[in-house]
């Protein structure tokens, strides 16, 4: 796996580390940076590889130097800890969105696997297949951070692409979720559980998970390996998101695969987006040569066995970002927009979806206040119901999934698989079949997680 180069400081201190780690700023470096020094080790850089001034880029972002001086007394006990979900956070990071609501952006491009669905070509599948995989990078930028789901929470989407999405909180500790996919052309299964690593300034996110694939036309089933993630900034200097390393798509039916470079963002921003590699046969003889940026495009060509382009060949443009909204407050997507919205929801909406959490919606009206005291009224409700759950000897069961007994090995760690068990498509058939179902103003529909389960149950 590729990893992004680590630049030493030259020396004790903050000063010193801005003097060798910040990109391009000459002899601004030699300025005293007032009111940053014993912040150690922390690294602030600009990922546009501008020559700004070094305090004016460390001053930079969404903190009031109160603020970030409070946050920063509160996470440093953490720095080398994964703080996945043992550290309450303030509201002022956070977009309003779930975790399950961002596992669905990465339906936004479906097309390109209805596009796979209907290939002959095997390898022309996985250029089709690992450009999907790609396409959701650009919305992975944004430097917000979702809402942790409540156990027991899910998120619904239809209306797109004839596509119907479930997912589910299956495990609180540690966090995970598991989500499912499906229409006319393809099978989408996945079991997430993130591992992250704080490092101060900055935090390293691992996604631990299992990814699952089917071509419903050819039956070809395919794995998904991405890879690691780093955000940037976070306290000091304008925050920012670099994916770096392979990412690794197996036809696990025929042994073809697709392995794709992800370039760390390098000096000045060298190199920052752009992404490599090759369609690989059984034989792991380069088939077709890829290259792009995941903020941009893919382009993808055939290629002889050492890789260069076949004579008479073109460069094919597969994949393009679409139009994004300008200005945008939390750097959306118009598909984000849309999971967010009713419209995406289907008739009779289960109370446990995230649209429906105060917090969530609090926050997209602008009322931060109000946001951080229902985020803080959900958790405590969910420590209250754990306490009850144990006191009286409840497992706690998710409703939508299964949990098996396989446990995939990823290089990050493992990771407990949870199967879709089709109870969803069940219950979906019967409301939109049925004329009888009470129409009920969706924005009425009290958030309730804790409906399902053993403990509900009693």
């Amino acid at each position: 796996m590729g990893s992004k180069d680590e630049k030493p400081a030259a020396g004790g201190g903050f000063f010193s580390a801005i003097t060798a780690s910040v990109r391009g700023w000459g002899s601004a470096v030699h300025k005293s940076v007032n009111g940053l020094l014993g912040y150690e080790g922390l690294e602030v850089t600009n990922p546009e590889g501008g020559t700004d001034d070094a305090e004016a880029e460390a001053q930079r972002g969404r903190w009031k130097q109160e603020d970030r001086d409070s946050y920063w007394k509160m996470m440093q006990k953490y720095i080398g800890s994964d703080v996945t979900s043992m550290v309450t956070l303030p509201v002022i990071i956070f977009e309003p969105m779930t975790m399950l609501q961002k596992m669905a952006e990465i339906m936004e491009y479906s097309y390109l696997l209805d596009m796979a669905d209907e290939c002959e070509d095997p390898y022309m599948r996985l250029v089709y297949t690992s450009s999907w995989a790609i396409s959701v990078y650009y919305a992975y930028q944004r430097t917000w951070k979702p809402f942790n789901p409540i156990l027991g929470e899910t998120y619904e989407m239809v209306n797109h692409g004839g596509i119907t999405f479930i997912a589910e909180q299956v495990s609180h500790h540690p966090p995970m979720g598991a989500a499912h996919a499906e229409n006319e052309h393809f099978i989408y299964d996945i079991t997430s559980k993130l591992r992250t690593k704080f490092l101060g300034n900055s935090i390293e996110i691992y996604p631990v998970g299992r990814t699952r694939l089917t071509l419903k036309k050819s039956g070809v089933v395919f794995d998904l390996v991405p890879p690691p993630t780093k955000v940037n900034n976070l306290i000091f200097g304008r925050t920012w998101i670099d994916s770096f390393g392979e990412m690794v798509m197996t036809n696990l039916t025929t042994g073809d695969k697709v392995v794709l470079y992800f370039q760390p963002c390098g000096w000045f921003g060298a190199g920052r987006y752009e992404v490599d590699g090759y369609v690989y046969d059984a034989a792991e003889e380069p088939k077709i040569l890829m290259t792009g940026k995941w903020n941009e495009s893919l382009s993808c060509q055939p290629c002889d066995q050492e890789g260069e382009p076949l004579p008479g060949t073109e460069l094919k443009e597969v994949w393009r970002v679409a139009a994004t909204p300008e200005n945008d407050k939390y750097q959306y997507t118009y598909f984000a927009h849309k999971i967010n919205s009713f419209d995406t929801a289907p008739k009779k909406l289960l109370a446990s979806d995230s649209r429906l959490r105060p917090d969530r919606y609090a926050l997209e009206k602008g009322d931060m206040s109000k946001s951080g005291a229902e985020k803080s009224s959900l958790e405590e409700r969910q420590r209250a119901e754990k306490r009850n759950r144990e006191a009286n000897g409840h497992q706690f069961t998710p409703r939508w999934f299964n949990s098996t007994d396989e446990i995939t090995p990823t290089p990050w760690g493992d990771v407990e698989v949870y199967e879709y068990n089709g109870k969803y498509t069940e219950h979906r058939a019967i409301i939109d079949d049925s004329d009888s179902i009470e129409e009920v103003d969706i924005k009425s529909i009290e958030f309730n997680p804790w409906q399902y389960g053993n403990i509900s149950a009693e």
